[in-house]
């Protein structure tokens, strides 16, 4: 278990660009369709808690995972798994980066993966939302969230709390 912890998320580490929200789709997949570690309810609960602690959404939701398979040590693996592709990618590139910066291709290269990385993270907030946002009341709550993070200033720490609250108050 712990070397399937380590190779799934190592996996997902090495090939998902863009972040921990444009990692999402690829994490459902590993952890929900081909392992079946998790239902989709408790994905999305995963990420729900995993947004809200502090911390990368992808190492987190790599640590839960861990845990719930494999107590402290499948955290530990599973973490690791995740962390150390960009790791060994950081130390390997940037050299390069900083010597080709501003290099055409290079700057090309990056002008073709920012849009692509956007259509990940659209495709996950489309994906968790599916599974999530199943009633009309929640369909509500999501609206006036979206409503107060477009049109105040309100800290997002506070819409989560605030939410969490409202969510214990009228359930």
């Amino acid at each position: 278990m712990l070397f399937l912890l380590f190779r799934t998320f190592f996996f997902i580490g090495a090939f998902s660009f863009g972040g921990g929200y444009a990692m999402l789709p690829l994490i459902q997949e590993e952890v929900v369709l081909n392992h079946q570690w998790l239902s989709m309810q408790q994905f999305s609960d995963i990420i729900a808690v995993a947004e809200m602690t502090p911390g990368p959404i992808a190492i987190n939701t790599a640590t839960f995972v861990g845990f719930n398979m494999a107590g402290i040590l499948g955290s530990t693996v599973a973490t690791l798994g995740v962390v150390l592709p960009s790791f060994i990618l950081i130390v390997g590139l940037a050299g390069l980066v900083l010597k080709y910066k501003g290099n055409r291709f290079f700057k090309g290269a990056f002008a073709g993966l920012r849009p692509v990385v956007v259509a990940l993270v659209v495709g996950a907030a489309f994906l968790i939302g599916m599974h999530t946002i199943t009633s009309v009341k929640e369909i509500i709550l999501f609206a006036v969230a979206l409503g107060l993070m477009r049109k105040t200033s309100l800290h997002p720490v506070l819409i989560i709390l605030g939410f969490g609250l409202l969510g214990v108050l009228i359930n």
